[in-house]
């Protein structure tokens, strides 16, 4: 009953964690006349004040020492934290710009990227129908290429910069609040001295628009947070496999409100390409349910075989009693 009660808070948090990335497209137009770097900037400032309180909080230090005295780890943590620069910034930069739908597609095809780099950069090898999805989202991008009379590098960008931020994070192995801490903290000293220069440029939004305005860059930091706090608590909570299948909650939300709500064009031949990802994800998402299954049909028999193995087993003889001297 306990672990049913776990697994469905888990759920709740998945869903809370995603169903906020999938909604944050609404957020950004916000922060306007900020533009997308002013916006990166205060995210990166106002995430390190919003993760540094959770720290206070769960009194997680000990990292610190640790990252310090391995520069390789921390070289890797610099440049985990510029390569989710680049995704943040590019995507407040999409929505900004009325490219939303073009966005969600790089989180559409993240997985058939982290899988490619998976091979390229691990060694990993792929079964059949990981090679057919992989080959059907790179005839989507094709499609979508000549749909839009250039290749969609938004959505190229932005699933190859978190499916390298993901790498990264695999090798840096490092609690995900901590990661995130150490990643801001990096990342703060620019992004404050860039705020810095632009008030003393006088082209700062944050003191020119208002306190409301001021109210909603330091929510930021909040809006970076809050989901990661949700993902971590659904992550110890909840089997991988279905966090797999959350994940993308983000990219249909964005989507929809790309076509339902932003109101931007698909004509027929986007249609196709957005159809051909959804078939490579569908073939992805079958393939790794059908060989969860079978790994845990393979544990079940084993622990079956050892069992009856072990109640099979002759008893030993006992020693025979010792006759009093």
């Amino acid at each position: 009953m306990k672990a049913d009660n776990e697994q469905r808070t888990g759920l709740l948090y998945g869903f809370g964690a995603y169903g906020l990335w999938g909604l944050v497209p609404l957020f950004w137009p916000l922060l306007k006349p900020s533009g997308a770097v002013e916006i990166l900037a205060h995210r990166m400032v106002w995430s390190l004040a919003a993760v540094g309180l959770a720290l206070v909080v769960t009194r997680r230090w000990g990292w610190i020492r640790t990252l310090a005295s391995e520069p390789r780890r921390l070289g890797l943590t610099a440049l985990a934290a510029a390569v989710i620069s680049v995704n943040w910034g590019l995507y407040i930069w999409s929505v900004n710009n009325g490219r939303v739908v073009e966005a969600s597609l790089g989180y559409f095809i993240n997985p058939l990227v982290t899988i490619a780099i998976g091979v390229l950069v691990l060694g990993e090898r792929l079964r059949r129908a990981q090679w057919a999805a992989v080959a059907i989202g790179v005839a989507a991008v094709l499609v979508l290429a000549i749909g839009y009379g250039r290749p969609p590098w938004i959505s190229l960008t932005l699933a190859f910069s978190f499916a390298a931020y993901g790498l990264l994070k695999k090798k840096i192995n490092l609690h995900g609040l901590d990661s995130l801490a150490a990643e801001t903290a990096l990342l703060f000293p620019p992004a404050l001295g860039y705020l810095l220069w632009l008030a003393a440029q006088g082209q700062s939004t944050f003191t020119g628009q208002g306190p409301g305005h001021a109210a909603l860059l330091a929510a930021t930091g909040l809006v970076t947070a809050v989901p990661l706090v949700c993902f971590g608590a659904a992550a110890i909570r909840v089997p991988l496999s279905t966090l797999g299948l959350l994940q993308y909650l983000a990219p249909v939300f964005q989507f929809g409100l790309g076509v339902l709500y932003f109101h931007e064009a698909m004509p027929p031949e986007r249609w196709a390409g957005f159809s051909l990802v959804w078939a490579a994800l569908a073939l992805l998402t079958w393939d790794a349910l059908r060989t969860a299954r079978r790994s845990r049909a393979d544990l079940a028999a084993a622990a079956t075989a050892r069992s009856t193995a072990t109640a099979e087993a002759p008893a030993s003889p006992a020693a025979p009693a010792r006759e009093p001297a």
